[in-house]
This record gives C-alpha cells, sequence and structure tokens, in this order.
C-alpha cells in the first residue's frame, strides 16, 4: 500500500530557480496589494517592504560568496540592485515614494528565473 501512495505522488520536483521564483512572486504581489490600500495598509506595506528586503539580502549574500557559479558582473547587478531595493524602501516607508519600481525589479528578476535568461 505504500508502494502505492508514493508511486502515485506526481508532485513536480522543485528547483532551487523555482523556489526562488515563489518566494519573489509571493513578496511582490504583497507589496501590491498592499499599495493599492493606500494609507490603510500601511502595516501591510511595511511588513511586505521587509519581507522583499529579506529576500534581496539573501540574494546579496548568495552572491557576494565566490562560489557563486554566476557571471561577475551578474554578480555585481544583483548585488547593486539589493543595495537600491534597501534604499528605495526605506524611501517608501517614509511616503517619499511609491512601491512601483521595487514591482518592476523584482518582476524582471521573475521573468529572469522563469526563461533561465539573466535578470535586469
Amino acid at each position: 500500500m505504500a508502494k502505492t501512495a508514493y508511486a502515485s505522488n506526481k508532485a513536480p520536483i522543485r528547483t532551487p530557480r523555482g523556489t526562488e521564483y515563489d518566494a519573489f512572486a509571493h513578496v511582490t504581489h504583497s507589496l501590491s496589494a498592499a499599495a493599492a490600500k493606500g494609507a490603510m495598509g500601511f502595516g501591510q506595506l511595511a511588513e511586505a517592504l521587509h519581507r522583499n528586503r529579506q529576500l534581496w539580502t539573501m540574494l546579496a549574500a548568495d552572491v557576494a560568496e565566490n562560489t557563486n557559479g554566476l557571471p561577475p558582473d551578474l554578480r555585481a547587478r544583483i548585488f547593486y540592485l539589493a543595495e537600491f531595493t534597501a534604499q528605495h524602501s526605506r524611501k517608501v516607508l517614509r511616503g517619499a515614494e511609491t512601491v512601483d519600481v521595487l514591482v518592476e525589479i523584482n518582476t524582471a528578476l521573475m521573468r529572469g528565473l522563469r526563461n533561465g535568461a539573466e535578470p535586469a
């Protein structure tokens, strides 16, 4: 019976790239949804910005490692985007900017992950 139960499981195997895509898709949706609520969604927006910065910080730490297999110029661009995301997030929290550019950056990264191409 156990053999049959395991054999019928046709769930796809998750790849690291797919996991990264899903994490960015989730946080990008959260950013957009919170921003759409305006002032009433500020708490949700702050939480979504925090999670977005966490993702970008992890990505920056990964590309900063000497063992990272990405080309050096791509690693540098990803690191720059992580720094930009942190700075822009502070501006959003102060009300000086919107999340639009963060959503665009995440969407471009997701497109790169989905297509196997280099992100913006």
